[in-house]
């Protein structure tokens, strides 16, 4: 008796986060799933109607939609190439007995706090401009003509920027996991006459394996949503060069006032997310059984 009365006062207690958990998602959702069935247009709101499956054929069949998909890949792939190689490069430094190594952490790892768009405004103005930036100085210092990045290599300009934002949380993961190592199994390998490479290829990497499929499993979440970089810098072009599916579906709503279209996209970009996060979830617990 005393069982079942401590359960349903448990119920009870939980009803509350349920309930707010329900609002704050639930209701959105159903709200961008209704719109995506009408015509609905900020400019002339009155003139909305039933559309059907309308909006989603006018969605998937726009070119636009394919090449944001291939961004969008692009940029998850890019990053996480970057910030996982770079990730264990940096963990692997920071591990080592250094003077300084508290601070030398703090400021390898300080990029991760500075938000989407600031960091978008410095790379834009203070590194990658080709008038002024640093990268421009550099060129110039060697004899060369400054590129103009965001216009002749946008998309990459994006993964860039993204990927040094996400590049210490890698790192951070990736450090944690290499402290973790047992110092007598480094021992061992030493006094067996493992070189440094065998014993980072056969002993550190395997080792690591779980905080990198931790880490490719949130990364890839994350910069699915990737918008502010885009916005900040290059607003999605040259034409479509640079424009993800959060941003393509950020033009069809505030650009084109296609509040329909949008959410049909929206509705699409959560069913991929979905499928994106089932399959990592598969994965991660695969490799971590």
């Amino acid at each position: 008796m005393a069982t079942r009365q401590t359960a349903s006062i448990a119920r009870l207690m939980r009803l509350p986060a349920i309930v707010v958990l329900f609002i704050w998602m639930i209701v959105p959702l159903a709200m961008t799933v209704y719109f995506s069935f009408r015509y609905y247009n900020l400019l002339n709101p009155a003139a909305g109607g039933w559309a059907g499956f309308e909006n989603y054929q006018y969605f998937l069949t726009d070119p636009a939609f394919w090449q944001a998909i291939r961004n969008t890949l692009a940029i998850v792939l890019g990053v996480l190439a970057i910030s996982v190689v770079g990730g264990i490069g940096v963990a692997l430094l920071i591990d080592q007995p250094i003077f300084g190594q508290g601070l030398v952490r703090i400021l390898v790892i300080s990029p991760f706090f500075v938000m989407p768009p600031v960091a978008a405004l410095v790379w834009k103005n203070m590194i990658l401009h080709p008038g002024y930036g640093v990268a421009a100085d550099i060129a110039k210092f060697f004899g060369l003509q400054p590129v103009d990045w965001f216009a002749s290599y946008p998309l990459f300009s994006i993964i860039l920027i993204v990927a040094w934002q996400w590049l210490p949380f890698a790192a951070l993961i990736l450090l944690t996991s290499l402290q973790s190592l047992d110092g007598e199994q480094k021992e061992a390998a030493e006094m067996d006459g493992a070189s440094a490479f065998s014993r980072f290829r056969y002993l550190t990497l395997p080792h690591m394996s779980r905080a990198i499929t931790i880490v490719i499993l949130i990364e890839t979440i994350f910069l699915l949503g990737v918008y502010a970089e885009i916005l900040v810098t290059t607003n999605g072009g040259p034409g479509y060069a640079s424009t993800n599916l959060p941003f393509l579906i950020y033009r069809a709503a505030l650009l084109n006032q296609d509040v329909g279209g949008a959410a049909a996209g929206g509705v699409v970009a959560v069913i991929i997310a979905n499928i994106v996060a089932i399959f990592l979830m598969r994965a991660v617990g695969k490799n971590l059984d």
